[in-house]
């Protein structure tokens, strides 16, 4: 065993030192996604799918062979490490991975435009901040048009910076927005325990309790 320093890249993960904390991006990962899409020359966009965009299953035209489409889309999954901004289109695209057709293919085009245009961002971890959790969450009522069932997605900064996201399907439909949002709740209150317990193990306990933000009157 012997010391190689501080870390600088791992598995295409790039960390930046700076006097005023940590950058971890994927740069050079990002770039050959968008060389392997043949994007290089693409104009850029400013979001990761068009504005309420609903995909389903029988979308356009089957593609040929989808392996490409896969590969991409599982690409984009690993890249999600430092880039919760495409989470939530990840999750739509990767619902079609056995049989994607031309406008999921287009959709995904679309990500990796807009993961052009964000190259160089990452996630900033700050030496000067509170040690303190928060949560955001919110949830879709019924926004998949093929089975009706909501998405939930929540994230969980320590500080200012973003420790924890996810964006899922809900398992069953919900019979209102308040049923989705404390679903939502539910899957937040999860992993807000889980980082709370290992904050605690690792000698930084949490206030007897975390500020929750959401925007369903009904469901305080």
């Amino acid at each position: 065993m012997k010391d190689l320093g501080g870390l600088s890249y791992f598995l295409g993960l790039e960390v930046t030192s700076s006097y005023d904390g940590y950058l971890l991006s994927q740069v050079k990962y990002a770039s050959n996604l968008v060389y392997k899409a043949e994007l290089n020359d693409s104009k850029s966009v400013s979001t990761p799918l068009e504005p309420n965009v609903k995909l389903t299953p029988m979308d356009g035209s089957p593609l040929f062979d989808p392996t490409h489409y896969q590969q991409l889309v599982g690409s984009l999954v690993y890249l999600t490490m430092t880039c919760p901004d495409i989470a939530y289109a990840i999750h739509m695209v990767s619902q079609f991975m056995a049989t994607p057709r031309s406008t999921h293919y287009a959709a995904v085009l679309c990500i990796i435009c807009y993961v052009k245009e964000t190259l160089f961002h990452g996630l900033h971890f700050s030496t000067n901040f509170s040690l303190m959790l928060r949560a955001y969450f919110d949830a879709d009522w019924a926004s998949d048009p093929s089975d009706h069932r909501s998405t939930t997605g929540y994230c969980l900064f320590l500080g200012n910076s973003c420790v924890s996201w996810r964006n899922k399907k809900q398992t069953i439909p919900s019979c209102s927005s308040t049923e989705a949002e404390y679903r939502a709740l539910g899957d937040t209150k999860s992993e807000l325990l889980s980082l709370r317990w290992l904050l605690e193990d690792m000698g930084i306990p949490q206030p007897s309790s975390t500020d929750l933000y959401y925007d369903n009157q009904s469901a305080i």
